[in-house]
């Protein structure tokens, strides 16, 4: 990969790892007013802007490589359905809050150790990014360890929704861990992150907590790719068009 081919992938890279911030942070912020009190209702708004910040991060790196006058927005509401890159996972409708709750921990999980190992990456802003987003998730995490042990050890009602959200989210979750060549070169080239590798971890972690919510782990027989690649579900859709409806009918516009 000579130069200018490793820029754009950094372009891409860093495009996508934005990607999957403002989309989990928009439909986290979906719960603003809704959620089941007023505490979580706050924290849940704090963890939406957590990710959107994160975003905001990831979008101005991308925009700062590419040095052709886009910013941030562009990335964030310019571009359609296709053109976005988040993992499938993040796009997923809230549902009840045991759905969102173990939606959480499964990318938070994730995110313990994706983030430790970009903290390491040669790209001081990457890095830098991951130095400041890893404490973000370690209080992500304990929120949602937290709310997955009261959820599954509850109520005979909450263990249901709880276990039927596990069932419901687990076949997103093996992209989680696929790698493309994109990915892949810069993990080799001490850039990115082999998410290959942190597969092991992730299901030892998620199935000792799931085992400590009296939750069961599911046997793995089905899975559902394609965000990398821009294949969406059509949520991915709708969350646009109220994410992106302001900056569309007023283009051009700034707060």
């Amino acid at each position: 990969m000579n130069e200018t081919e490793q820029k754009q992938a950094l372009i891409d890279y860093a495009t996508r790892l934005g990607d999957d911030s403002i989309v989990l942070g928009h439909r986290l912020s979906e719960w603003s007013s809704n959620a089941p009190f007023l505490e979580e209702d706050l924290a849940l708004s704090n963890v939406a802007l957590d990710y959107i910040g994160r975003a905001r991060m990831y979008y101005s790196y991308a925009a700062e490589l590419a040095g052709n006058g886009k910013t941030e927005d562009h990335f964030a509401y310019t571009r359609d359905q296709r053109e976005f890159r988040n993992l499938l996972i993040n796009e997923m409708p809230n549902g009840d809050f045991a759905f969102t709750m173990l939606r959480q921990l499964f990318v938070d999980v994730f995110n313990s150790y994706y983030l430790a190992g970009l903290v390491k990456s040669t790209d001081e802003t990457l890095a830098a990014i991951a130095a400041k987003a890893i404490k973000e998730t370690q209080y992500h995490l304990r929120r949602s360890h937290d709310w997955v042990l009261r959820l599954g050890d509850g109520t005979e009602e909450s263990h249901r929704r709880a276990q039927k959200a596990v069932d419901e989210l687990w076949g997103y979750t093996p992209e989680l861990f696929t790698v493309d060549a994109l990915e892949q070169s810069l993990a080799d080239s001490g850039i990115g992150v082999d998410n290959a590798n942190l597969h092991e971890n992730w299901l030892a972690d998620v199935g000792s907590i799931l085992s400590e919510a009296t939750l069961v782990t599911p046997e793995t027989s089905w899975e559902v790719k394609g965000g990398r690649e821009g294949y969406h579900t059509e949520n991915l859709g709708h969350l646009l068009n109220d994410m992106q409806y302001l900056h569309r009918a007023y283009p051009g516009l700034e707060w």
